[in-house]
């Protein structure tokens, strides 16, 4: 029975000292630069705007639907390894939008947690342009109001 053990452990170490496998070849290249990416990013920013013109309109169960529908878009936009700025902007959009509905609806922590996102998003967004500084400020602003109604 230790034989056995022993035989095994043997094979175990000298598998283990093999050469590495070569890496798989991806056949998909820049996710980014994909058909489904670009559709998938007009849709959403088609979302945003019907959103943000509901909300502006007083219909916010009609935002919030389109938000909920836009959710999953924004997620597969910017999950992958190098998102374009263009989806950035349009999950940062319908982040935005989000906060300002929970920021009007007094649910000052959620609210927070939507531009939260948007600060560490642009804070951290490399190269930093005129826009992305002017979205960080919004989300930062957009922050201290909360703080503000939440301490009323």
């Amino acid at each position: 029975m230790s034989a056995r053990l022993i035989l095994v452990a043997a094979a175990a170490v000298c598998a283990a000292c093999g050469p590495a496998p070569a890496p798989v070849a991806s056949t998909h290249g820049d996710a980014a630069q994909q058909k489904w990416y670009a559709e998938t990013l007009t849709e959403l920013t088609k979302m945003n705007s019907d959103a943000e013109r509901a909300f502006q309109a007083g219909k916010s169960d009609e935002a919030a639907a389109l938000l909920l529908k836009g959710q999953p878009l924004a997620d597969s936009l910017v999950g992958v390894p190098r998102p374009a700025l263009a989806a950035v902007e349009a999950a940062s959009d319908l982040d935005q939008l989000y906060g300002q509905m929970l920021l009007s609806n007094r649910n000052y922590g959620w609210a927070r947690l939507e531009f939260q996102k948007n600060r560490a998003r642009w804070k951290t967004w490399q190269p930093q342009t005129e826009e992305t500084a002017r979205r960080l400020k919004l989300a930062e602003d957009a922050i201290a109001e909360c703080d503000r109604r939440m301490a009323e």
